[in-house]
Formats: C-alpha cells, sequence, structure tokens
C-alpha cells in the first residue's frame, strides 16, 4: 500500500470511527495542484464534527503525520485539517449542504469506502 492510500485510508476510518457520516474520497491528483485528495464528511452537531477532527488528528498523529494547517476547529462547523496531499473537510451537516464542495470538484474521480476498510 502505498503511503498515500495509507492516509487517506486512516483519515476514513477515522471519520466512520466517529460515526461520521456520508464519507467521500476525491482524487483530484489530475485536477489541481492544491492537493491530491479531498476527503469530504459530515457530522450531525458541533460536537461531533470536533470529535471527527480530533479522531482524525489522534490517529494521523500515532501513524507519524501531523497536519500542516488546521482551521475552523473553534466554530465547529466546517473543520479542515491539511495534510499537504489530502486535504480534510469535516462539516456539519447544514454547511456541507450549503457549500456543496462534491458539486465544485464533480470532476475529481470518488474513490470506493470498501477499497479502504
Amino acid at each position: 500500500m502505498k503511503e498515500v492510500d495509507k492516509r487517506v485510508s486512516i483519515i476514513a476510518k477515522a471519520c466512520n470511527d466517529k460515526k461520521g457520516f456520508d464519507i467521500k474520497v476525491l482524487n483530484l491528483i489530475k485536477l489541481t495542484p492544491i492537493a491530491d485528495y479531498f476527503i469530504i464528511v459530515s457530522g450531525n452537531s458541533t460536537a461531533q464534527v470536533m470529535a471527527i477532527a480530533d479522531e482524525v488528528e489522534e490517529k494521523m498523529v500515532e501513524a507519524g503525520f501531523h497536519p500542516s494547517g488546521k482551521e475552523g476547529y473553534r466554530s465547529g462547523r466546517w473543520i479542515l485539517l491539511d495534510y499537504g496531499d489530502i486535504v480534510v473537510h469535516i462539516f456539519h451537516r447544514e454547511d456541507r449542504e450549503f457549500y456543496n464542495l462534491e458539486k465544485l470538484w464533480a470532476d475529481g474521480e470518488e474513490l470506493l469506502l470498501s477499497d479502504m476498510f
């Protein structure tokens, strides 16, 4: 398993472990230099959104990976964790519906979660 695949899998599992829903992994390698992958997940409350972010960060640190940036944690509505080539977007359900990143990045290839667990 390539290192990026391992990190994507760790993140997706951490999101799932905290009952994040509608987890999407988008491969953006051919679309933008911003990141190779976006991982998008929703929570039903600010507490759940924060718990998902905490779990992702904890599991990634355990694996030896640290985010280069973290935004939005205080509000708990849209938390962004930047791992360089992987950007994790953890949304409160309502904010995800409003911003609709999946539509913006619709040309990205969605990876199947079944391949990661």
